[in-house]
C-alpha cells in the first residue's frame, strides 16, 4: 500500500512540475534570449550549421523542452519561429507518453523548414502534430562531419540537442505544436 502511495505521489509531482512549467509561461524576451543561446550552441556543436541555416525558409527553436515521467510522462517547452533571422511567432510543444520511463531530462529541439510550402502549411495550421500534419526527419551524422555534406532532401529536418550534445535515434513523433498568443 505504501509503495502504491509513493508511486502516486511521484506521478502527481511530475504532473504538477509540468503544470508549473506551463503556468509560468515565459515572456517574449525570455524566450528570445534562450532561443539565441540555443542557436549559438547549435552553431558551435554542428559543423557547418550556420551555413546550413541560411538555406532555411524558417527555423523553429524550442530551447528548453522538459520531459519527466514515471510510467506516465509528459514534456513541454516554448520557443519561437524565425524567418530570415527575425522572430515571427511563438509556439509551445507538448506530448504525453505511457510506458517504461523514469526520470527527467531537458533538451533543445530545432526544426528547420527547407521547403516554403511545408513552412506555409505549418504556419496556417491550428495545432500541428509531428507525424500527422507533417513529417520531421531527424538528421544523424558523425562527429566532425559538416552538415552541408549530408544529403538532405526532406522538407523539414529536426535536431535534438541535450546537455550531452547532439542526441541520436530520437523521435519527435506525436509532439503537438501550438501557436502562443504573445
Amino acid at each position: 500500500m505504501k509503495t502504491r502511495f509513493n508511486l502516486y505521489f511521484i506521478i502527481l509531482s511530475i504532473v504538477l512540475l509540468l503544470d508549473l512549467q506551463v503556468a509560468q509561461a515565459a515572456s517574449k524576451q525570455e524566450i528570445d534570449i534562450k532561443v539565441d543561446a540555443a542557436l549559438q550552441t547549435f552553431n558551435k556543436e554542428v559543423t557547418g550549421a550556420e551555413q546550413f541555416l541560411k538555406k532555411a525558409k524558417g527555423v523553429l527553436i524550442f530551447p528548453e523542452v522538459i520531459k519527466a515521467g514515471i510510467g506516465i510522462g509528459g514534456e513541454y517547452g516554448e520557443g519561437s519561429l524565425t524567418i530570415n533571422g527575425s522572430t515571427v511567432d511563438y509556439y509551445s510543444t507538448a506530448s504525453a507518453s505511457i510506458g517504461f520511463q523514469l526520470g527527467a531530462q531537458m533538451k533543445t529541439v530545432i526544426m528547420v523548414f527547407l521547403d516554403a510550402e511545408a513552412l506555409e502549411k505549418f504556419r496556417k495550421s491550428d495545432g500541428w502534430e509531428v507525424g500527422v500534419d507533417g513529417s520531421v526527419a531527424l538528421v544523424e551524422f558523425g562527429s566532425g562531419k559538416d552538415i552541408n555534406s549530408v544529403n538532405i532532401n526532406d522538407p523539414v529536418v529536426g535536431f535534438v540537442i541535450s546537455n550531452k550534445g547532439l542526441m541520436y535515434n530520437l523521435t519527435l513523433e506525436g509532439s503537438k505544436i501550438s501557436k502562443l498568443k504573445k
